[in-house]
């Protein structure tokens, strides 16, 4: 809540919490700020209050008044960041309603730290991957004479060999067929889905994505100049009708799967589904991109195109960021051999290469067996913590729209989930709404919560209470 105080008034303070959160693209382009009525009571300030302070970031140029619809944040992207404001986390503000929530301003938000656990998070709490084998490795790579003498060189441009061959053993053990040679570390597993859409497609190519689907996915490429053309994604397997259809009509050339634990929905594919999807990706002649980022808590057996296939049609995207360390950014892809330069090309391009110092100690965590370990006690606790957070969430008047499966799940709240998000954010509460997972942004009622971050029932309380208002 604002307090008076003798360095700052009401109104600076209430047009600065703004400022921070147009700055730093928390509030996007284009959304609408709340009415005078509504965020005076959000506050618990005069109306008066407000329009003294939506008037000042007026005069800062970082909102526009349209007439008889209310205030509209402006790009401010060509506008100076002050001096005071550069480099400051914010606090807690609201983030903007319909189709103004987009990727980054999620990206931004979790970036922002809070003592609360995050229900839209998209990775596990830091005390579930504190793992005390990985600095000993850094340590460990750090020490040896050889790294000393590499460190003064650029490192391979496919990346480590000794980690590309643990990935190749690592993926055999999934039957999929991809020598070494055929591995090519990335910055991520977001890089080496970049790389696999920069080499093989061009400003204004459709490209098929799964709905709901990975909101950063869709702006990433729309950054590109892609056309994203949205394929239902159902229980087994995206809609291979609708996907038949955009294969008539438009001659897609790549598409883009989360083909197990999809994110939001926690489906995945089944063995049926897959065989007709490769089958028309074999008639109509386009790549098919498998982003396994959850494979380390998924089933054994679970269906990947990538084995079906052979590495013909397919590319492997894989990375470790949602299992051990989010911040070391080691991802990789495996691709069919005649596509393997010209990815290594665009890599080139990008990057010059990989960190081998994270690398090598990623390998050694691998090679003792500490990687498969950790796994295995992440699935266990993280059942326990799916459990929890459904029966909360279903005490708490949500309903399922998927079967609850591993990391997140896709809850439908029975109120505009936009709202409720620049609602729980004043809280404090970061949520996912459902609008950031659908390719046109349109106002959905549904949300993706983190299992492992909601099995506080103080959230549930919360959530309750503000739902209630709406």
């Amino acid at each position: 809540m604002l307090t008076r105080t003798a360095s700052q008034t009401l109104t600076e303070q209430l047009a600065g919490r703004f400022a921070e959160r147009i700055r730093a693209r928390l509030l996007a382009p284009g959304a609408r700020l709340p009415s005078v009525r509504e965020c005076a009571r959000q506050h618990e300030v005069s109306p008066h209050t407000v329009v003294a302070a939506y008037d000042v970031l007026l005069a800062q140029g970082l909102v526009e008044a349209r007439r008889q619809r209310g205030f509209f944040v402006r790009d401010t992207l060509a506008l100076p960041v002050p001096p005071a404001a550069a480099g400051q986390a914010p606090d807690a503000g609201p983030l903007p309603a319909g189709s103004g929530m987009h990727a980054t301003a999620l990206i931004r938000g979790m970036f922002h730290q809070s003592s609360r656990p995050q229900p839209g998070s998209g990775v596990l709490p830091a005390d579930w991957i504190d793992l005390p084998a990985l600095p000993a490795a850094v340590r460990k790579v750090a020490a040896s004479k050889a790294w000393a003498k590499a460190s003064l060189q650029y490192g391979e441009p496919m990346g480590d060999a000794g980690l590309r061959a643990l990935l190749a053993h690592r993926l055999a053990a999934q039957h999929i067929p991809a020598t070494a040679e055929q591995i090519m570390t990335t910055v991520g597993a977001t890089h080496a889905l970049d790389i696999v859409s920069r080499t093989l497609l061009k400003a204004g190519d459709p490209v098929l994505v799964e709905e709901p689907g990975w909101s950063v996915e869709f702006a990433r490429l729309e950054a590109l100049g892609m056309r994203v053309l949205p394929v239902p994604r159902r229980a087994d397997g995206p809609d291979l009708d609708v996907m038949a259809r955009y294969c008539q009509t438009h001659a897609p050339r790549l598409f883009v799967s989360v083909s197990v634990l999809h994110n939001p929905t926690g489906y995945s594919l089944a063995p049926g589904a897959a065989h007709r999807l490769l089958q028309l990706a074999q008639a109509f002649d386009f790549h098919i991109v498998e982003d396994d980022t959850y494979g380390h808590i998924a089933p054994e057996h679970a269906t990947r195109l990538t084995a079906l296939d052979g590495l013909q049609r397919t590319i492997y995207v894989g990375g470790f960021a949602k299992i051990l360390a989010p911040n070391w950014r080691v991802g990789y892809l495996a691709a069919p051999a005649p596509l393997v330069e010209r990815l290594l090309d665009t890599k080139l391009l990008a990057t010059l290469t990989t960190p081998t110092l994270l690398e090598q100690a990623l390998a050694i965590c691998m090679e003792q067996g500490q990687l498969r370990r950790h796994a295995e006690r992440v699935r266990i606790r993280l059942d326990a913590a799916r459990n929890r957070s459904v029966e909360l969430a279903r005490a708490a008047g949500c309903v399922f729209a998927a079967e609850p499966a591993g990391l997140f799940g896709w809850v439908d709240t029975g109120v505009d989930t936009d709202l409720l998000a620049q609602r729980m954010f004043d809280d404090g509460y970061l949520l996912a709404p459902g609008a950031l997972f659908l390719a046109g942004r349109q106002a959905s009622t549904l949300m993706r919560i983190n299992f492992a971050t909601t099995q506080d029932a103080a959230f549930w309380s919360a959530f309750s209470r503000v739902r209630a208002t709406l």
